[in-house]
């Protein structure tokens, strides 16, 4: 252990003299799992799109539903909102790339993009290791 400024001891840390071993670092590289501008900004979208609990219900909902898609028709009624909101909802998941939408006559029918959760959890995982 290391003192900081303060004279307290700070685990791992460095307390600014010249013990480590010549060209040895003190710290691992936090470089390591770092995203792209890009990449982190579509995650952020997605994880954005998830901080709400009604859009993770409906997520949810469609992923457990028969065939993997369900209709705009079946989800106002679970989540008790009107057909308008949960549109909007849905609109938020499909632009975060979470959903796909296909009309179908009067009805819009969802499905969860295959990989889409998977995608997710491993940017998660990556970004850690």
């Amino acid at each position: 252990m290391s003192t900081a400024v303060t004279g307290e001891a700070v685990p791992g840390g460095h307390n600014g003299t010249a013990t480590e071993a010549p060209g040895q670092a003190c710290c691992t590289s936090v470089t390591r799992g770092l995203l792209s501008a890009p990449e982190a900004e579509r995650l952020a979208r997605s994880f954005k799109a998830l901080g709400d609990p009604t859009r993770v219900r409906l997520l949810s909902l469609i992923a457990a539903a028969d065939g993997g898609e369900a209709c705009i028709c079946d989800m106002t009624e679970v989540v008790g909102l009107s057909q308008p909101t949960v549109s909007h909802h849905m609109r938020l998941l499909t632009e975060a790339g979470l959903v796909t939408r296909e009309q179908r006559g009067r009805w819009a029918y969802y499905a969860v993009v295959p990989g889409a959760l998977d995608g997710l959890s491993a940017s998660l995982v990556s970004a850690t290791r």
